[in-house]
């Protein structure tokens, strides 16, 4: 039986999964949105036998996940901001807004 994704696709798979796991994701959301990415990607590669309209015609998730990284306009969102918070054990992190957060962690 052949396989879905080449050796490649299986490489990115780990990485996009250890990266969401190191984030502080569970392991089964870890992988939905591992294999959803690797998929899209492939379909916009055209590897895929079949591909939304979506998929085809969007950013790829890399190009999107890097507009909506730690710079830009509005910088990190509020969950990564309160995850950091959580990670570094700032007190009183759950009725900070994202300002309040963002100000707490330049410190």
């Amino acid at each position: 039986m052949p396989r879905a994704w080449s050796d490649k696709r299986e490489r990115q798979y780990e990485h996009i999964k250890e990266g969401l796991l190191d984030q502080g994701r569970p392991e089964d959301t870890a992988e939905e949105i591992a294999a959803r990415t690797v998929n899209k990607v492939r379909a916009q590669a055209g590897e895929a036998k079949t591909a939304s309209k979506t998929s085809t015609d969007d950013l790829s998730p890399s190009r999107r996940g890097g507009l909506r990284s730690h710079s830009g306009s509005r910088g990190r969102t509020y969950r990564q901001l309160y995850e950091e918070a959580r990670r570094r054990g700032i007190k009183g992190r759950s009725g900070m807004n994202k300002a309040q957060l963002e100000r707490k962690l330049r410190r």
